[in-house]
């Protein structure tokens, strides 16, 4: 009696369908983007600014400072720095310049004081940390940073994020040090319109980790001890190294309840969108249907930036390992 050929007709259907599968991933890698070896994108805030309000000189100011926190953070990269190192002093030296209403900058509450937020998350394993109403750490996003690796939590606030800054080594400064005349004087002025404004970044390093991070100091003139979305993972703060990272800026109460950090990533896994499709349909789309006002800044895996915004403008910058570089203000396309 011949012996049935099952076996062997089973080996070769399993050959060809390996054979058909090499080929169809082939075909997918072609079509892939071929990805940067790092990059850096950064924010400084979105807001209401013109062409008026903004002569030469006061932009040729701001547009210095980015372009120099956005070399920092490409040196980190550079050097083979991990994305979260890069990120950290990008936006501790935002913080530390009064320019920017984050730290050193920040601006005034109902009651004459500064609160500010901030957060941090990796790509690589979703873990992340946040700060919420400090008053007296130099650099909330290192604080931010000491509560994802030392800490068994993701967000402390006020007092106790204090107490816990000052054990793991952090900076701590007298409140009078966030004291800043342009800041005040806004207080003092009682603006028509608060002022929103907060510092991002996020980072892609040599080994394809993703982070991001958001700091700021609030609304001007924030009432109650309102939290905004800076603090928020997935509304303010995103990064996930399947998708994206993202640091948004506007009126976070629309940011918290469009979760838009996290919905921008979930349009790119789910529904396969790029980056730039992504963040537009969220902050052009979604977010002014709801009548929220703001921005984002992402990377993509790749090293891909989309800095969109429903303002009239956003602080940013990007740059790359090609030596790709951008710093820019106005929302020309708006």
């Amino acid at each position: 009696m011949n012996r049935p050929y099952y076996p062997v007709l089973v080996i070769l259907v399993l050959l060809i369908a390996a054979c058909n599968s090499q080929a169809d991933k082939s075909k997918i890698a072609e079509h892939l983007p071929v990805p940067f070896e790092y990059a850096l994108v950064l924010h400084g805030g979105a807001g209401s600014m013109n062409f008026e309000n903004f002569p030469e000189p006061r932009q040729q100011h701001y547009k210095h400072s980015l372009d120099s926190a956005l070399q920092l953070g490409l040196d980190v990269l550079e050097k083979g720095g991990g994305s979260i190192d890069a990120v950290e002093l990008v936006i501790r030296c935002m913080e530390d310049n009064s320019l920017f209403n984050a730290g050193k900058g920040a601006v005034f509450t109902s009651e004459g004081k500064n609160e500010m937020d901030a957060s941090i998350m990796t790509g690589e394993d979703l873990n992340a940390g946040a700060v919420a109403g400090v008053t007296n750490i130099k650099n909330p996003i290192s604080a931010a940073r000491a509560v994802m690796e030392q800490s068994k939590h993701v967000m402390l606030a006020g007092e106790g994020a204090s107490v816990f800054a000052e054990e793991v080594g952090l900076e701590i400064v007298d409140p009078s040090y966030f004291y800043t005349k342009h800041s005040f004087e806004s207080f003092q002025r009682a603006i028509e319109k608060e002022k929103h404004g907060t510092v991002g970044c996020v980072a892609l390093d040599r080994n394809g980790n993703l982070c991001a991070g958001t700091s700021t100091g609030g609304m001007t003139n924030k009432k109650y001890g309102r939290i905004g979305d800076s603090p928020i993972i997935g509304a303010g703060t995103y990064a996930n190294n399947r998708t994206c990272g993202v640091s948004g800026t506007g009126h976070g109460e629309f940011f918290m309840r469009w979760i838009v950090a996290y919905d921008i990533s979930a349009l790119m896994e789910y529904k396969g969108m790029d980056v730039e499709e992504a963040a537009q349909l969220v902050v052009m789309d979604k977010l002014v249907k709801a009548g929220g006002s703001g921005g984002v800044i992402c990377l993509d895996r790749y090293g891909r930036p989309a800095m969109v915004t429903n303002t009239a403008g956003m602080f940013r910058a990007y740059g790359n390992s090609d030596g790709d570089r951008v710093v820019a203000i106005f929302n020309l396309m708006r």
